[in-house]
């Protein structure tokens, strides 16, 4: 019996010091000082038609500047490197940087706007798209002129520039509906839709190329820059996409607009829902949009709405404003043969039959569609303040 245990005990130690010496090796680890932690890329294309990347770091040194007024030290480092390819350039950087590229905190990716008209992006994806490290959720912007430059900007008040940037193109998608939001996971889900069409907000510089502002699209269309727009068809384009959280509408004042500097009032948008539903009859495609805006009243300056008649001529006046900015964006889609907002998406997933028939000569049916808008809004209040302009007495 003594014997009998004294054989389980040894078999157990046996089998624990084994277990033990397959989980405490360190033979395969890395040092946190080989890695650099990227935080924004920026991708050009140089004049030798080579591959230029900019790669932000994080710089996590925390000491203090002295005689600089407590100044925190710069927390973002730029590193240049060029090749053929994108690889081939990520692989230099340990020449000039003395660590290894690290991927999995990357806040975004700037594709510079001569690249983004010359090559695939696709192409010049496909890297971080078949490397485990990238993230899905990276955040790709078109860079109005280099990208590289960008990257020289000064964060205001996030760590690293590529963090702003983040932060900028999040909540201007979401407050402002002035710019999207793509992740870099749908971003190749819209590249590989029946419309090949996919849309990334821009960035360009302000303030004397000083700063830097998130505001507009860009559409990639068969993987090229085709065309951008600026912020009133971006909010449209949001409307049509179902992509418009909140946001501010304006319009021109309907009650009398004499000796006033600005002309017009606002709606704050609080609740918004649109529907694009295609039909399509022969050769003939017809397109019904509907959109549902309730809101509170942002600002009056020569309407009044003492009446339930007051505030259906108000709401008659913004459903007229948002028709027209939908249907301007419409015309510059329609003109550019853009199928922006995926409609022959919509068409494939309802009928693939219907759309193989469409698909080679789509741009021609997209071009000549009709669009039927209906806007409905409704006011819900009128603020903390009566219906009428500030300062007025109640009529």
């Amino acid at each position: 019996m003594r014997e009998r245990t004294h054989l389980k005990a040894l078999a157990a130690m046996i089998i624990s010091t084994l277990i033990l010496s397959l989980t405490c090796g360190c033979w395969d680890n890395n040092e946190l000082d080989e890695y650099g932690f990227v935080q924004a890329l920026a991708i050009d294309r140089t004049k030798d038609n080579l591959i230029q990347l900019t790669t932000h770091f994080y710089n996590p040194s925390s000491k203090m500047e002295i005689g600089d007024g407590g100044k925190a030290s710069q927390k973002g480092i730029n590193i240049q490197t060029s090749g053929e390819t994108i690889f081939d350039a990520v692989r230099d950087i340990p020449i000039k940087f003395g660590r290894k590229a690290k991927w999995d905190h990357m806040r975004v990716i700037l594709l510079g706007e001569r690249l983004t008209k010359t090559q695939n992006i696709m192409e010049v994806l496909d890297y971080f798209s078949r490397d485990q490290e990238p993230r899905g959720t990276v955040l790709p912007l078109v860079a109005k002129g280099n990208a590289g430059d960008f990257l020289k900007i000064q964060p205001f008040i996030e760590q690293t520039i590529g963090q702003q940037f983040k932060k900028m193109e999040t909540s201007g998608a979401i407050y402002t509906a002035k710019t999207s939001n793509i992740p870099f996971y749908e971003l190749a889900i819209q590249l590989k839709s029946p419309s090949k069409t996919s849309a990334i907000p821009v960035i360009h510089k302000i303030n004397d190329q000083r700063d830097a502002e998130v505001s507009g699209v860009a559409f990639i269309k068969d993987g090229n820059l085709v065309h951008i727009i600026g912020e009133m068809d971006t909010e449209a384009y949001m409307m049509l996409t179902n992509k418009y959280v909140n946001g501010i509408l304006d319009f021109p004042c309907i009650g009398n607009s004499k000796g006033y500097v600005q002309n017009k009032e606002t709606l704050e948008v609080l609740s918004f829902y649109s529907k694009v539903t295609p039909k399509v009859e022969g050769n003939n495609v017809t397109v019904d949009v509907k959109l549902e805006i309730k809101g509170t009243v942002g600002e009056l300056r020569c309407s009044l709405l003492t009446t339930k008649k007051d505030i259906e001529r108000f709401e008659n006046a913004i459903n007229e404003r948002v028709k027209q900015q939908v249907q301007h964006a419409v015309a510059t889609f329609k003109q550019q043969k853009l199928d922006a907002i995926g409609i022959g998406n919509q068409i494939y997933r309802r009928n693939p039959k219907l759309w193989k028939r469409l698909e080679p000569s789509w741009d021609t049916h997209l071009a000549q569609s009709q669009f039927q808008i209906t806007v409905d809004t409704e006011v819900l209040s009128t603020g903390m303040n009566v219906g009428t302009p500030f300062g007025k007495k109640e009529k």
